[in-house]
Formats: C-alpha cells, structure tokens, sequence
C-alpha cells in the first residue's frame, strides 16, 4: 500500500484514534489531522501520538487531504457531509466506520459532490471504553472489516480503504449494506438493545431494604458488559437501523415469549430444548469464529 499523505480523522475516540495508531505503526500514513468538538479529547489525541494536529474546523481539514475517516454518531453523517463538501480534492476518498450503511450511504450521496469515492466501512471491533485515551493499535489485527460498496464506488477508492484495513490487521469483507445492517441488527444492535433493557429491568426491582445489584456476580457482569457502552451513540445505531432492529426485537420476543409459555405450562422438556439449541449453536459460533474474538 502507498502510504497515506494526509488522512484527516473525524472523531478521535476508540475506533477513529486505534485506526490511527495502527497506521502508524505500519508506517503507512505521514500526517494525520484529527478533528472533534472535545479540546481536552483532540489534546490527549496529539499527547498520545494519534494526531499529529488537530482543529475543530472541518473545512480547513479536509483540504487537501487524501483519506477522510468518518467515525462519528451515525446522526451527524448529513452536517459533517455538508462541511466537508466544498473542501474536499477531487482525489479525496472519503469512508467511515458507523454501524448502519445505508443510512451512511444515503448521506453521503445526498451530500457529497462526488459520492463514488465514498467507501462505507464497518470494523467489527471495538470495546465498552470511548474518547482518544481508550485507543491502542491492536484493536483490528485478525476483527472483520466489512466494506459495502454499490455500483457507483469507484474501483480505485475501494482498493485503498480495503488495503487501508487490511493494514490496520483487519479481514476485509464486502457485502451489500442491506445485508450488513439485517446482520448486524441480529448480532450488534439487538444485543445492546437487551442489555440496556436487562439492567433498567433489574433496576426496577429494588425494595427499601435490598437493591438487586447487590446480589449481581459473574454472569450479570459479563450480559450486561455492553451496557456500559455510550447511551447516546447506540440511541444513533438504534435509529438509524430502526426497521431492522425492530425485526429482531420482535424475533427476541418471540423466543421469550416461548419461554414464558412453557414456564406458565411447567413444560420443562421444553425449557431443556429451547437453552439446548442455544448452548449448541453458541459452542458451535465459539469452535469456528472463536479464535478472532481473543
């Protein structure tokens, strides 16, 4: 991969800051620029070697850059598209890192002046921690990255955010973005939507003399981990993705539901069946995907 000359970060946090950091070390960008509303976050960016400028202006820089990297609440897509626009080089490529692609490309097709060197991208990596400070460089090496190009994306931009990843350690896959965001609903979205409706349920439930997190170990922990993830950027991911989430919602209550029934119908044959399954096909995700999750 020829090295980036000038790749301009928008949004400096984990995904956007570990990016940088991963290129870095590979020797693969010469300038990075990083840009976001937080001075003390784009700060710690520049302390910490992600950046090696930072402004909160996005016309002054894109211009002249070669690699835009969105990696922003998804909601922000169409505003940070506007600013940009004007500004970018006609050789610019432009991608991003949101959960939901066709929302992204939407707006990047509403918005940008060319829209076939925008890439949209999606690293299937990522912790509970955000902002410059929880970034490191490894957060990629063997994760999946899916790229979802449409018949307008330009071969030469797609190659270079495709060797971009694969640089930052990461497996390349391209799919449709319909079929990314019914995917992702089902194994992303859906699960920080049960979470952050475990823990408000198990809230609920104090008394005046307990409270049930007292009684909370291991298992509560390791459900609810996610929970802890940034209520604001999943309230974007949830909105964005609405009517896929909503498909898995009512699939997550149509398993619950069966469960309750052979609760109220004490059908304990049926109980055995239903966690059976899932233990199986869980043991049987773990054997063939397991080793990437480490």
């Amino acid at each position: 991969m020829n090295p980036i000359q000038h790749m301009v970060v928008i949004g400096t946090g984990l995904i956007g800051g570990s990016l940088c950091l991963a290129l870095k070390k590979a020797g693969l960008v010469e300038r990075v620029t990083g840009v976001g509303r937080s001075r003390a976050n784009l700060e710690l960016a520049k302390e910490l070697a992600i950046v090696d400028d930072w402004t909160h202006d996005i016309a002054e820089a894109v211009h002249g850059a070669d690699m835009v990297l969105l990696a922003v609440p998804m909601t922000a897509y169409a505003s940070v598209f506007k600013a940009m626009a004007p500004h970018l080089s006609a050789m610019a490529v432009i991608t991003d890192a949101g959960s939901t692609k066709q929302s992204a490309m939407a707006a990047a097709q509403s918005f940008l002046p060319d829209s076939s060197r925008f890439v949209a991208g999606h690293p299937i990596a990522g912790t509970e921690q955000s902002g410059a400070g929880a970034a490191f460089a490894e957060l990629f090496e063997e994760r999946l990255c899916i790229l979802t190009p449409d018949a307008d994306t330009r071969a030469d931009a797609l190659q270079r955010v495709q060797e971009m990843w694969e640089a930052a350690g990461s497996r390349v896959m391209r799919m449709g973005s319909a079929e990314h965001d019914d995917f992702l609903a089902a194994v992303s979205h859906l699960p920080h939507l049960a979470a952050f409706a475990l823990v408000n349920a198990v809230r609920k439930q104090g008394n005046e003399e307990h409270e049930p997190f007292e009684f909370a170990a291991g298992g509560f922990r390791d459900f609810t981990r996610i929970a802890s993830s940034s209520p604001q950027m999943w309230r974007d991911i949830a909105l964005c993705n609405r009517d896929a989430v909503i498909r898995q919602v009512d699939a997550l209550q149509d398993e619950l539901s069966s469960l309750k029934d052979a609760l109220q119908s004490d059908d304990g044959e049926q109980l055995l069946e239903h966690f059976t399954s899932a233990k199986q096909a869980r043991d049987a995700w773990l054997e063939t995907y397991g080793k990437s999750l480490i």
